[in-house]
């Protein structure tokens, strides 16, 4: 398009040539630099330059944009955020959007999906691997160049500063491609919900309609948050892989490695979709064909009666047209893109087009629960001791209450919270769940598969630990692609790593490992410290063939860790004395190692929040409150320390975005882990509490002591909940103060005790009975 009036002739030091296209957020032109290279550079719309809180938004962008470099990304070249209207130059890639592609050419065949698949994986390594978080990945949003598909616009992207601009009653993004957590706790958003917007991106790209496509974004929103998505069309093995990007639970999506592994096994030929039964022409299977419209963001439409896509104009929406509340526009060119679905109102007022009328709610089974799902933060707060009615997700099909005792002779029912299996003995039991299998492992007893739905026992593997001796022990460190890992020691000074089958329970492959660390799992590697030297060697999952080993340097001694799908060295001088932690990033393709930080009195890693590696620092370990949070950048090694409260007691841990300090008195506090402030602190009358685990749809923070009572209490102040009663009339010796954790099965809890107890409750109804 030609340049109009009103158009400027020069922006910084590029002349501008032709309009590219026009979106909510600004224009975008194409422009030549004094050297001739081409860029494509975006000009904020003159209504949002005076607006300070959209030019922070815009500085995000710039400054995310500016982090993330690839092969599958647009890199920025200039960009004055504070000029009189903010702009940004990138490289010119010609070509056009994904949405327009599909609008022109309808959905892609099998060998253009695999390369647009293992594009966008790459795009999102790169994204990620800076501690970015895209949030808006959409048809529009992928640019595809000769070379491949190419990721741009990181309008509403968070960075790992975690300077997100979601504020209260704003939901950034474009409905029809956002994960749940985006919908009811955008301030939590992690990398997991890219990989969810990925599944919605390519059901898309292969059918035509997204899988919760529906008459208005109200209702796609619900769809994406309650519903399962409407896959039955996509053909294998798309399906399976789709559908494991679209679960519910981030910590259930596959990461990026593993998605690589899964898209280079997609077949280039064949058929994409399948014939359904019912499916109606040119719509989902169970949607109205009029609700099937395709959501691309500005670009295509679903043509009614062909199935086929149709070209509906660079400024069509409709999922913009269906509200007011929704800004329209096309991406365009290299960079452009409007700024996606802004829904806004004044806290307290609702707007009438959201969904009616509370009768409108109610008959679509939202209620009240509805207010949190776009509303203000501090929206209708649940009463009762229970909370009953906001259910995060729904109970397992055929899930009962149920309890059974887990020792080295079997897996048997277990009636009552005074039962004797195991008691007077520590089992100290330790599960990982997947979907509603779960893998326990303990002290005396092998590694066990259990359904979580009623706690029958699906198999044992005798062939792990011993019972006769006392430091046998099996625990399960984790689940991927099929195989449940177990660090198993069967006798003391014989440590093995076990790959087993998750269906069978057989042994897939072991290894010999030093039993003075633990092993640990990194995306598509699994860590461990070798026998002797102590070497890290990094393994692939489904072989256990090494791929690279990290020597460990003279008079130091390492241990391996995985987070956020990086593997790391931990080491300390092996004088016996020194209290300094080195931390190592080590490459994942060589394990070559980069130093990030000497890093003085800190505990291991919690984990990670927005990109940084988090330790908590002590002054004296004698009970004496934790003095800081080290917040390292994982890329850089640069260091942010946060100072801690004087609750800051007891054993800290990270979960749902925040930091919790459990003193064995029963004492809880949460802590902001950015500002270190003190968010709330709760004296129960439960002691010894273990790790807590966190739902922030449910607003309730869960934890268990060692004779299986549980707690719960109010994320937002600490209040209790409820309680149940104790599952054992053993407490353990003071092992599960750090062990023992309640796991989320759905919409269940389950949940141990030291003496071999496990049990599973409705967080709804926690204590029938009893």
């Amino acid at each position: 398009m030609s340049l109009g009036v009103g158009d400027p002739e020069v922006v910084g030091e590029y002349r501008l040539l032709d309009r590219l296209g026009s979106g909510g957020m600004g224009v975008v032109y194409l422009a030549r630099a004094a050297s001739g290279r081409q860029v494509a550079v975006k000009v904020v719309h003159s209504q949002f330059a005076e607006d300070e809180e959209f030019r922070d938004r815009f500085r995000q962008e710039v400054a995310a944009a500016r982090r993330v470099s690839g092969a599958y990304t647009v890199p920025v070249v200039d960009a004055d955020p504070d000029a009189e209207r903010p702009w940004m130059a990138t490289l010119y890639v010609p070509g056009r959007t994904l949405a327009e592609e599909l609008a022109e050419r309808g959905p892609l065949s099998a060998a253009r999906l695999r390369r647009l698949a293992l594009g966008l994986a790459g795009a999102l390594g790169d994204i990620h691997r800076v501690g970015v978080v895209h949030r808006d990945l959409k048809p529009a949003n992928v640019l595809m160049a000769k070379d491949g598909p190419r990721v741009i616009d990181f309008g509403v992207s968070r960075a790992a500063d975690g300077q997100a601009l979601t504020v209260t009653g704003r939901v950034l993004g474009t409905p029809p491609f956002m994960s749940p957590e985006q919908l009811n706790r955008p301030h939590e958003v992690t990398a997991a919900s890219d990989v969810f917007s990925l599944g919605t991106l390519l059901a898309f790209a292969a059918t035509g309609y997204g899988p919760f496509d529906a008459d208005s974004p109200y209702l796609t929103a619900y769809r994406v948050v309650h519903e399962p998505p409407a896959l039955a069309e996509l053909a294998q093995p798309l399906r399976d892989v789709v559908a494991r990007c679209l679960a519910k639970d981030p910590a259930r999506r596959p990461e990026l490695p593993e998605l690589v592994e899964a898209f280079t096994g997609l077949p280039t030929r064949g058929p994409v979709r399948v014939a359904t039964r019912g499916a109606a022409a040119g719509g989902a299977p169970g949607r109205a064909a009029g609700g099937a419209a395709a959501r691309a963001g500005g670009a295509a439409g679903a043509a009614a009666g062909t199935g086929r896509a149709r070209r509906d104009g660079a400024a069509a929406d409709p999922a913009g047209s269906s509200t007011g509340g929704l800004a329209s526009g096309a991406a365009a060119g290299g960079a452009g893109g409007r700024a996606g679905a802004l829904l806004r109102w004044p806290r307290g007022r609702w707007p009438r087009r959201a969904l009616g009328s509370l009768a409108s709610l109610t008959a679509l089974g939202l209620g009240c629960g509805a207010f949190l799902l776009f509303g203000p933060d501090d929206g209708v707060r649940t009463s009762g001791p229970v909370g009953r009615g906001v259910r995060a997700a729904a109970l397992p099909d055929g899930w009962r209450p149920w309890e059974v005792a887990l020792h080295p002779s079997g897996v048997t029912p277990k009636a009552g919270p005074a039962g004797t299996a195991g008691l007077g003995e520590v089992f100290d039991p330790q599960c990982v769940a997947r979907e509603t299998r779960l893998f326990c492992g303990g002290m005396g007893f092998p590694t066990v598969r259990l359904d979580a739905r009623s706690g029958r026992l699906d198999w044992r593997t005798d062939a792990l630990s011993d019972p006769a001796e006392m430091a046998s022990g099996s625990q399960p460190i984790g689940v991927r692609g099929g195989l449940v890992f177990v660090h198993d020691s069967p006798s003391e000074g014989r440590t093995r790593l076990v790959a087993l089958d998750a269906e069978s329970g057989e042994e897939v492959w072991s290894r010999q490992v030093s039993d003075s660390a633990e092993a640990a799992i990194a995306g598509d590697l699994v860590l461990d410290s070798a026998p002797g030297d102590g070497a890290i060697t990094a393994r692939h999952t489904a072989t256990g063939e090494v791929r690279w080993s990290y020597p460990v340097p003279p008079g130091q001694e390492c241990s391996p860790a995985g987070h956020a799908g990086l593997p790391y060295a931990l080491c300390w001088a092996d004088d016996g004395e020194s209290d300094t932690t080195l931390v190592r990033r080590l490459d994942r393709a060589s394990g070559a190692a980069t130093e990030l930080a000497h890093l003085r009195n800190v505990d291991e890693p919690l984990g990670t929040d927005g990109g940084d590696l988090l330790f908590l620092r002590y002054q004296d370990r004698d009970g004496a409150p934790y003095q800081s949070l080290v917040r390292l950048d994982a890329v850089t090694g640069k260091r942010h320390e946060v100072r801690m409260p004087r609750l800051a007691l007891g054993h800290g841990s990270l979960a749902g975005g925040r930091l919790f300090f459990v003193q064995s008195s029963g004492r809880v506090t949460a802590v902001d882990p950015r500002s270190g402030r003190t968010l709330w602190s709760s004296l129960s009358d439960v002691e010894r509490l273990g790790l807590p685990s966190v739902s922030t749809r449910e607003h309730t923070v869960y934890l268990c002591n060692g004779s299986g009572r549980v707690l719960a209490l109010d994320l937002r102040d600490g209040g209790e909940r409820w309680q149940t009663g104790p599952r054992s009339a053993d407490s353990g010796f003071g092992m599960s103060m750090e062990t023992s954790a309640v796991l989320r099965v759905d919409g269940a809890l389950v949940a141990s005790a030291s003496d071999g107890t496990l049990f599973s409750v409705d967080p709804n109804s926690p204590d029938p009975g009893r």
